[in-house]
């Protein structure tokens, strides 16, 4: 499995990826973000949304499960899963009915359901590199992205 490796120093690096990023996404792509709290999942999604032209304030919709934006040239599906337990719960959020569908699937937190999301995505590991910042900076992030299917790996090597 191929893996592609960034390296983003601030906030505004991260949301510069998802921008470029959202250049190669089309309708139907599903990306699963993956990291710890505060490993840039959310400001990845941002510039994801600015890349795709939503001019919507994008948050995380941790008590909403689902944000939709549709005011860019394509939709953005917006999922955080961190509050599910159990896969039987993803009957209720919405997802599968956007799998697939008319925009770009982002989901944060879907690293415990990738059998039930399937293989047709592109898993984004974002890490903070705690080490490697001085005291009281703001450490930089790794960004990786493992194709799971062939057009994750398109979008992959395109960037």
């Amino acid at each position: 499995m191929n893996e592609y490796l960034w390296k983003s120093h601030s906030a505004d690096e991260t949301m510069a990826f998802g921008r470029r990023l959202a250049q190669f996404l089309v309708p139907g792509d599903v990306l699963v973000l993956t990291g710890d709290l505060g490993a840039g999942k959310t400001q990845l999604t941002k510039g994801i949304a600015a890349g795709l032209g939503i001019s919507d304030d994008v948050t995380s919709p941790t008590f909403t499960i689902e944000m939709v934006y549709r005011s860019g040239r394509l939709p953005l599906y917006h999922f955080d899963l961190y509050r599910l337990d159990e896969a039987a719960q993803l009957e209720d959020t919405g997802l599968f009915d956007v799998l697939d569908a008319d925009g770009v699937c982002v989901i944060e937190w879907g690293e415990r359901f990738v059998d039930d999301i399937g293989e047709s995505r592109l898993d984004i590991y974002l890490n903070r590199l705690d080490a490697e910042a001085g005291e009281g900076e703001e450490p930089p992030r790794s960004i990786c992205l493992i194709p799971r299917c062939p057009r994750a790996i398109e979008i992959a090597s395109g960037m």
